[in-house]
């Protein structure tokens, strides 16, 4: 451990050397592109003349839409004496305005930062020839993301498409691993203990008892109004339905099988089939319980149409009994609520689905590409390898220190051994989502298990729900197996794109209908058939092919 955390600070401080290709005809820049070995001149950071790189990205409407004004990209630019010109969007409009850009074939940029870019898009664009294989300029001037990719292989396997080209840079966040992992779930369910505690009543352990606070908690509308001088109506129950973390399909995984239901909607059982989870029976009787609660008058009227803004508004106004999140923090407070425990069905049946592709922590394989018009390929690569920069990734990813007129992320502090490391500061009464929209510029980046008390401290917030997770649900994770991160090839992925975009759509519009009007028992048959229609078990098949493929990959 010793070796490796010498060779990360060897490698986060090293100037890297890279190659100034303004010189070399466009025969050479080719090979350059596909041998990295083909002579070039060579450079330090800084540079010693300005260089310039073009990249396309996105920012929260509620951040600046300069990335030259954030602080990190100003030291960046500083320590590379490299400038980009940046083509920045409006995050919520990215994916269109992405695919417009490069639709632009002669007129491209470098590279796409935060490019957002599913595996569909990465073969479609690779094809194409519209961004360029990457692996080859990872080996020869990218000893950052080199290192994670050694201690972590399965990362480079992750990366690497069906052909054996890699075609993105990706964006890694370790927080825990397996079933301690922090993303092992998402939309936690988050219960008021405080109302709880007003009106005398234990936190629930099975879905009746979970039913009977709920009803509690209406009954004493007014009262809880009165009490905590809050403002509207008291709300027992809300999320956003089919909306990720927000969604309430947690708390159905205490019926039949279960499997309850996962965000993408699939599942593996311990004997390694992949199941759809929407087509079981299990589930089935989870939504009709869930429209029980709907016809009791138990859950907010708005959970099946409102946007982000407007639960988080009603949140903030202290109105929620039971609602969904990653972090309450974002909702409400951490000292009003706790985690609801996973909770036992009818048959008394415990289970915890972990998040699909939680089994290696975070991972986005298409966070980063560099297009053919990009020709200082090894200039690029250089400066994104920055990102991977063990003392750099936790300030993409999370925000930065030293702005004199906003909050501050981290403070630069030093670790056991005297070294520089980051230390995240108090957020207080502040929403770690808003400081960190105000800071952070995401894109390609690292960040390792090891790299905690040595190169950065544990975010508060995520100390406290990692903590909080392993106390509450860790125990009842009881599926052996989660669907990984697997790479299919182009013509699987446009079978699985058209397939998930017909199946996932009928079968959300389904369950937010069953849900909020019932009749699921009577159109339950048709349904199924419904579904064959649309191809899943074809589906089905593909997920199962790759899923097979990737446990014999673990087994060599």
């Amino acid at each position: 451990m010793k070796n490796k955390m010498k060779s990360f600070i060897a490698v986060g401080l090293s100037l890297i050397c890279v190659c100034s290709m303004a010189g070399c005809s466009k025969e050479d820049r080719m090979k350059a592109e596909v041998n990295p070995d083909t002579p070039i001149e060579e450079v330090t950071f800084p540079l010693e003349e300005k260089a310039e790189l073009s990249f396309i990205t996105n920012a929260p409407a509620t951040s600046t839409q300069d990335p030259n004004e954030r602080a990190i990209f100003k030291r960046l630019e500083e320590q590379t004496n490299v400038h980009i010109d940046w083509t920045c969007f409006v995050a919520d409009q990215f994916a269109d305005k992405k695919n417009l850009a490069l639709a632009q074939f002669g007129n491209l940029p470098d590279g796409l930062f935060n490019a957002g870019m599913s595996d569909y898009d990465l073969l479609r664009y690779a094809k194409q020839g519209i961004i360029i294989p990457l692996e080859n300029l990872i080996d020869k001037y990218m000893p950052n993301l080199q290192s994670v990719f050694e201690q972590y292989p399965e990362y480079r396997t992750m990366c690497t498409a069906p052909d054996g080209h890699i075609y993105s840079f990706p964006w890694i966040e370790q927080l825990g691993q397996g079933k301690e992992a922090i993303q092992a779930i998402g939309n936690i369910p988050y219960i008021n203990k405080k109302w709880l505690d007003y009106l005398k009543l234990e936190i629930p352990e099975t879905t009746q008892e979970l039913e009977e606070v709920l009803i509690a908690f209406r009954d004493h509308a007014k009262e809880l109004e009165a009490e905590f001088d809050i403002e509207g109506d008291v709300l027992p129950m809300s999320f956003i339905i089919n909306n990720g973390d927000q969604d309430p399909g947690i708390l159905i995984n205490g019926f039949g099988e279960g499997y309850g239901d996962t965000g993408d909607h699939f599942a593996v059982t311990d004997e390694g089939e992949v199941i759809y989870t929407t087509v079981q029976e299990g589930w089935k009787e989870g939504i009709q319980w869930l429209h029980s609660l709907v016809e009791q008058d138990l859950v907010d009227s708005e959970a099946f149409t409102q946007e982000w803004s407007t639960y988080v508004a009603k949140g903030k106004s202290h109105r929620y009994g039971l609602c969904f999140t990653w972090d309450i923090s974002n909702i409400d407070n951490y000292s009003d609520y706790v985690m609801l425990p996973a909770l036992a069905g009818p048959d008394g049946l415990v289970n915890v689905t972990r998040q699909n592709n939680s089994e290696t922590s975070g991972f986005d394989r298409g966070r980063c590409v560099l297009t053919t018009s990009c020709r200082n390929t090894a200039l690029a690569a250089s400066w994104i390898d920055q990102m991977y920069a063990p003392i750099q990734s936790p300030q993409n990813n999370w925000g930065t220190y030293g702005e004199e007129d906003s909050f501050n992320i981290f403070e630069m502090s030093t670790n056991d051994k005297g070294e520089k490391m980051l230390r995240h500061m108090d957020l207080g009464d502040q929403s770690p989502v808003e400081v960190r929209e105000a800071q952070s510029v995401n894109g390609p980046l690292a960040i390792l298990n090891e790299y905690y008390d040595v190169y950065v401290t544990q975010p508060a917030d995520a100390k406290w729900r990692l903590d909080n997770m392993h106390e509450t649900y860790l125990e009842d994770m009881n599926s052996k197996y989660v669907y990984p991160n697997v790479f299919m090839s182009i013509e699987d992925t446009n079978k699985v794109s058209q397939y998930d975009t017909d199946i996932k759509k009928y079968a959300e519009q389904k369950k937010a209908d069953w849900i909020l009007n019932g009749g699921i028992e009577e159109e339950w048959d048709d349904y199924l058939k419904k579904m064959e229609q649309y191809g899943l078990s074809d589906y089905l098949s593909i997920k199962q092919k790759y899923f097979d493929q990737y446990q014999a990959s673990l087994n060599k």
